[in-house]
């Protein structure tokens, strides 16, 4: 007889850890809502115009708003790079017991979010490119949705959102790096090769200076900018090499170069990268657009995708592992309440703007597609807030497989 899985808990010795993290992930969230809202406002207002000219104006060989979606994002994949690392080697993914729940729920909310925008725009011509943007969740966001609930949504559905969405990361990584590569530049991307191989190379050979690993990051960077391969790659690819230290019940000890990077970059990115993208990005001029734009194939696809489809693939996703046997319910939680994380993951948001960014150059195509984003995302919050809001909590402390 085989033994159940184990429910998914916050280990002992992280809870600190976790409470910290999930704190500042909702308060990044917070302001990410904040920063998306009054780039809407300023979009439809007099201020429209100078608001456009600053992101198209350019510093140097890029544009403001190619500064920000390639520049400052490389931090934002970098901080997703070193979390996955983390879970992989010292946390919450260490082992397949463990990572069995998140990764088939983040393959199923991948999968079927995909087939349904794909199902949408059927055979509009110039559609099928942007079958990625709804497969994303937006873990800020999301977490910030969350922490509205306060005492209402157990710490083991926090805990289970965001290794979903850590998992749901390493997909768009992987999504980005095959799907949307533009034509390359070999010579930079062998440059960019050998200094990966020196960057891991120094990790075997005991290096623990940050210092010298961010300066060779940075190299990195403009050698994957150049290369035609996005940028923004280099900062997961720069933090695989990153050393850590293993150090069970003491996640955030200061030995370790890879934790403390992590936890320096954090607050950076949660509270300004993050909302100076979600401001630069989701400012969409509704003036002059005709309802016939709004409800086109490609938002309603993408709305489609993140609403629906998230929430089926995801809750699909822990339902069929969780009746197999291969992994048990997060304790303290209930169906409905798992239901109710599932449509959060729905809110796409920062990471469906940067696919979308690179699935569509038309402005057209950019404006709808910021369209489809906004209401998936906004509809999925609002719905999953209203079901985990009056779900009636599981006050066992345990839950039932």
């Amino acid at each position: 007889m085989s033994t159940p899985a184990k429910p998914i808990v916050a280990r002992t010795g992280t809870n600190s850890v976790l409470r910290s993290f999930l704190k500042s992930e909702a308060t990044g969230g917070l302001l990410l809502m904040a920063a998306a809202a009054l780039a809407m406002v300023v979009a439809n207002s007099p201020l429209a115009d100078p608001y456009f000219e600053v992101l198209h104006s350019y510093l140097g060989p890029l544009s403001v708003h190619h500064w920000i979606n390639d520049g400052l994002m490389a931090l934002f994949f970098l901080l997703v790079g070193l979390e996955i690392k983390r879970e992989f080697v010292d946390g919450r993914l260490a082992t397949w017991a463990d990572r069995m729940l998140p990764f088939i729920a983040a393959a199923a909310g991948m999968a079927i979010p995909a087939l349904v925008y794909l199902l949408v725009v059927g055979g509009t011509p110039g559609l099928a490119r942007g079958w990625a943007i709804p497969a994303a969740t937006d873990i800020a966001f999301a977490i910030g949705v969350l922490a509205l609930l306060g005492r209402r949504a157990p710490t083991s559905l926090k805990l289970f959102l965001t290794t979903v969405a850590i998992v749901d990361d390493m997909g768009a990584v992987a999504i980005i790096a095959l799907a949307y590569t533009a034509d390359l530049n070999l010579l930079a991307l062998g440059a960019s090769a050998v200094i990966l191989l020196v960057m891991f190379g120094l990790n075997k050979a005991g290096v623990q200076r940050l210092s010298i690993y961010l300066a060779l990051a940075a190299v990195l960077w403009l050698a994957v900018l150049l290369s035609g391969v996005h940028a923004t790659l280099a900062g997961v690819l720069a933090a695989f090499t990153i050393p850590v230290t293993r150090t069970p019940g003491r996640p955030d000890s200061q030995t370790s170069p890879l934790h403390r990077l992590e936890h320096g970059i954090q607050p950076w990115v949660a509270f300004a990268v993050v909302p100076i993208f979600g401001f630069a990005n989701a400012g969409v001029p509704l003036g002059g657009m005709e309802w016939s734009e709004v409800f086109a194939p490609l938002p309603v696809a993408i709305a489609a995708g993140l609403f629906l489809g998230k929430q089926i693939g995801v809750f699909a996703g822990v339902a069929l592992t969780i009746a197999l046997g291969l992994a048990s319910r997060p304790s303290g939680s209930t169906w409905l309440q798992i239901y109710g994380v599932s449509i959060l993951c729905g809110i796409g948001f920062t990471m469906s703007f940067f696919i979308g960014g690179l699935a569509f150059a038309d402005p057209l195509l950019q404006s709808e597609m910021k369209i489809g984003v906004l209401g998936g995302s906004l509809l999925s919050a609002l719905v999953g807030f209203t079901i985990l809001r009056f779900a009636p909590p599981k006050w066992s402390g345990m839950a039932r497989r």
